[in-house]
């Protein structure tokens, strides 16, 4: 007998400028289709004047019911109440981090190409692992290339969720999500263009796929 696991999911990503218009075109975004987390991903902002950034799209996110995630800074995601924080590899361990924040908040570890780097992370407490970049990104230059192989690996091995990213669109999402990816992480693919549109391409091609676990 097989088992159903959930269907792959959308994991949206903010472009690095998140003022002007930007909390009306997330509002836009989360009503055109299904997103499950929203990561609040900005850079060489202190951390006062990115939370002041943060506060409406993160009650954008609440409305939508979608989960508000802040890349990189444990700190400002506890200031925030965030549902979760998304490390890098030099953004400490998910052990010392938990132990900082506690046990609600969901933490996500990006592990490149490597399944040991990964594995670690579920060691230390991880609650996904995310790995990339699986195609050219205009929106985050990567030193590492991952390939499908990766997460189909890590599908058929461990429960814990993986989130694929690096240059995801609705035209080349297909092997990720039937290689068993949890989430696609996106962003250039909908703040470049037009994001309602693109929002339901997305939710189009996630529909197309049944997710069943193999029996075993």
């Amino acid at each position: 007998m097989t088992n159903r696991i959930p269907a792959c999911q959308l994991y949206l990503i903010s472009p690095p400028d998140v003022g002007s218009d930007f909390a009306a075109r997330l509002n836009r975004a989360l009503g055109a289709g299904p997103v499950a987390a929203f990561q609040f991903r900005v850079k060489d902002i202190e951390q006062h004047e990115a939370a002041k950034l943060a506060a409406p799209l993160q009650e954008i996110c609440a409305a939508h019911d979608v989960a508000f995630i802040v890349n990189d800074d444990a700190g400002l995601a506890q200031r925030l109440g965030a549902d979760g924080v998304h490390l890098g590899q030099s953004d400490g361990s998910p052990k010392d981090v938990r132990d900082t924040i506690g046990a609600d908040m969901q933490i996500g570890v990006t592990c490149h190409n490597s399944r040991h780097l990964a594995m670690e992370a579920g060691e230390q407490g991880a609650d996904y692992v995310a790995f990339g970049a699986f195609f050219p990104s205009t929106t985050k230059q990567s030193d590492h290339t991952a390939d499908v192989s990766l997460i189909e690996f890590w599908s058929d091995l461990f429960e814990i969720p993986s989130v694929a990213i690096g240059g995801i669109t609705p035209d080349n999402c297909q092997p990720l999500i039937e290689a068993g990816a949890d989430f696609l992480a996106v962003s250039g693919a909908v703040w470049n263009g037009d994001e309602v549109a693109v929002i339901k391409a997305f939710g189009n091609a996630l529909a197309k796929f049944k997710r069943v676990r193999k029996p075993g």
